[in-house]
């Protein structure tokens, strides 16, 4: 038996005894049942179920949980609230989306529980996620699951072969990716790629040029936003910032697989595991993924880095870029601009603020449950769960992770890059108010692919965001997102 099951069974048997780690006491939820909504397992869901059944087990709490494809999840949750059937307690979901929910009194306010919860150790929770992820106008209104943002990955075996060090800007990915595409990487025979991301119409290539664009166009930390005119909510897009993003991302393309267009996340998951990626942009699952049996081809040698910067920012007066000083980028470091991503933002579950009272309390239990360090801190070691960093004892210590199979020097790593993003007080948040489906995955998305497949110039592909994004600005109504951004960064009440 490895040492992480050996861990697993004893912090079970341990909790499941004495009831130590849970935020109830044993016997106190018989005869309830939790109705939980997410999204298809063994991600995510998985652990949900696995981890019901320890609660369920300790509290009496039957734990039941659904799954929609991901498309579904928000509108299955916001009709059932919203009419009043009330058939889901629990939905477990990308935590931008609680704030149109919020917005329309649909969930319970977590506070009050949180602050009589013993075992939660909200401080442990890394400040971008406790305090952007978790709250919503200054109120705990979720609890985190999962961390997400987006870094760069690459393989230090191929770079130090090339003479190569660790890419600090974009112009280095694009160099790096240049410089080493056509190369063999795992020994096959076969020329592998330089570059991996995925870039498929309707599904996440919309999360990876935000990643790219937004340490050109944030400067002034996470309440600063790379998206808006928080004031006015008039888009910052068709500027020579989101220009250079786009056209780079394009770039990138010349040393990526010759199918990218029509790639997806699991697609470039396999060309990695399989060692054929020599630098990519992806969340934090790779690091627990490359220690997987599949991932032979890369074990200890998918190095990270927290995220790439620049050397020019936006200039928001005049649309240009101009070259990076502390007076306009603070955070800066060394003359580069760093913004990291948090794409997605992380899986997070809330409480349906209309169940009752006894299911509310047990619901808050469960999710505290999963959220504590003694069940959390080993479930992101676990590449399949689809759980990553959200706490900082899961970041600070490499043991859990060097016993789940990395090296200590790729551990090290790993967590590095993490704490890095964390640490940055620049880090940007992913649209997190209603309509944020539509502004991201449709618009932008769409008018991203359109440029990709040269159906329309760059310039033409941000006039077209810009009107979009307009458009749902005015359908949500511009004071009702005005309110709601505020809201999502921070600055709101």
């Amino acid at each position: 038996m490895s040492f992480r099951k050996v861990l697993t069974a004893a912090l079970v048997a341990g909790t499941a005894l004495c009831g130590t780690t849970f935020a109830a006491s044993a016997g106190e939820f018989d005869g309830v049942t939790v109705n939980i909504l997410t999204r298809p397992g063994p991600v995510i869901a998985g652990k949900l179920a696995e981890r019901g059944k320890e609660f369920e087990k300790a509290t009496g709490a039957k734990i039941v949980v659904s799954e929609v494809p991901f498309a579904e999840i928000f509108q299955k949750i916001q009709t059932d609230w919203t009419t009043g059937t009330n058939s889901i307690d629990v939905g477990v979901f990308a935590a931008g989306w609680g704030v149109e929910l919020a917005g329309a009194g649909l969930l319970e306010d977590l506070s009050p529980y949180v602050d009589k919860d013993t075992k939660l150790n909200p401080d442990d929770i890394a400040p971008y996620f406790r305090e952007f992820g978790q709250k919503i106008g200054g109120k705990t209104m979720l609890l985190m699951v999962d961390g997400d943002f987006q870094m760069v990955y690459y393989r230090k075996d191929i770079l130090d072969k090339n003479g190569l060090t660790a890419p600090k800007t974009w112009d280095d990915y694009l160099a790096i990716a240049k410089k080493i595409h056509g190369q063999d990487m795992n020994g096959d025979g076969q020329a592998d790629y330089g570059s991996c991301i995925f870039k498929k119409r309707n599904a996440q290539s919309y999360f990876a040029i935000q990643t790219m664009a937004a340490g050109l166009i944030q400067t002034q930390g996470t309440a600063q936003g790379f998206h808006f005119d928080n004031a006015t909510m008039k888009p910052i897009i068709k500027n020579d910032a989101w220009k250079k993003a786009f056209e780079m991302y394009k770039e990138t393309g010349k040393y990526g697989p010759p199918e990218e267009l029509n790639m997806d996340i699991g697609d470039t998951r396999g060309l990695f595991k399989a060692g054929r990626c020599g630098i990519l942009i992806e969340w934090g699952d790779p690091g627990p993924m490359s220690i997987e049996k599949d991932a032979g081809a890369i074990k200890d040698k998918l190095y990270a880095v927290s995220g790439l910067g620049w050397k020019e920012v936006l200039d928001r007066k005049t649309g240009k870029l101009v070259p990076v000083t502390k007076e306009n980028a603070p955070s800066s470091v060394d003359g580069i601009n760093y913004a990291p991503f948090a794409a997605f933002g992380g899986w997070a579950g809330a409480v349906n603020g209309k169940a009752d009272a006894k299911k509310k309390a047990a619901s808050y239990a469960f999710l505290s449950y999963m959220n504590q360090a003694a069940q959390s801190n080993i479930d992101v070691t676990i590449g399949w769960t689809g759980y990553n960093a959200y706490r900082i004892s899961q970041l600070k210590d490499t043991t859990p992770w060097v016993a789940a199979g990395f090296s200590k020097e790729a551990a090290e790593n790993y967590l590095g890059a993490i704490n890095g993003a964390l640490a940055n007080p620049n880090m940007a948040s992913d649209f997190k108010i209603p309509g944020a489906q539509s502004y991201s995955g449709v618009v932008l998305d769409r008018e991203l692919a359109r440029y990709l497949a040269g159906e329309i110039t760059v310039d033409e592909a941000l006039a077209n965001i810009e009107a979009g994004w307009e458009e749902i600005t005015e359908d949500f109504g511009r004071d009702n997102q005005i309110k709601a951004q505020g809201l999502a960064l921070g600055t709101g009440k």
